[in-house]
């Protein structure tokens, strides 16, 4: 029988991806810093932050092997975040319009005083020319406030794209599941 199996997020988003693998899992809070480093690249933060969140977690639980994952927005070369509000999903849109912003998305499957397994995404979504009116339709329908980018792709803001360049369609939402099952198969759990 493999370990517990533990998600380092508290993100419903990564919830509700994991669950599609079929194994059982629980939730853990994992209590990391976010805050990204001088100078540090958002590819770099990804990964650091996927990394520091598993081993949080696994370090409270040496028995589980737990996945963190960490997703950061760049747009011209430099981290976005959530929105927080109508405004600011407003103004990120608005800059957006028309321009292409990368999605990287660090993976780290971990277990206490082991090497952590990891893996790193990157999608890239090209925003169609967006007027104000759409803008405001868009934020208005789903409030995405809660979303770096200020879209949900999985729902109608995927109405908002030109085009998505992914190796998989999972990460975008916030958790590569192609990777995440791989790197479980190498942590020694059964999958197809």
């Amino acid at each position: 029988m493999p370990a517990p199996l533990l998600l380092a997020s508290t993100s419903v988003y990564r919830r509700e991806l994991l669950t599609r693998l079929g194994l059982p899992f629980d939730v853990a809070r994992p209590d990391t810093d976010e805050t990204p480093q001088p100078g540090e690249a958002p590819a770099a933060l990804a990964q650091r932050l996927a990394v520091a969140k598993a081993a949080a977690v696994a370090a409270q639980h040496p028995q589980a092997w737990v996945i963190g994952s960490d997703q950061v927005a760049e747009f011209d070369g430099r981290p976005i975040g959530k929105p927080g509000s109508r405004d600011g999903a407003l103004a990120q849109l608005a800059a957006m319009s028309g321009r292409e912003v990368r999605f990287v998305t660090g993976l780290c499957v971990s277990r206490h005083e082991q090497a952590p397994l990891t893996a790193r995404d990157i999608t890239v979504v090209r925003f169609r020319r967006l007027s104000g009116a759409e803008i405001e339709r868009y934020v208005d329908a789903e409030q995405p406030y809660d979303c770096a980018g200020s879209f949900k792709s999985e729902g109608l803001g995927i109405a908002l794209f030109d085009a998505i360049e992914s190796s998989d369609p999972t990460a975008l939402i916030g958790l590569p599941l192609i990777a995440t099952a791989r790197l479980l198969r190498e942590a020694g759990y059964s999958l197809p």
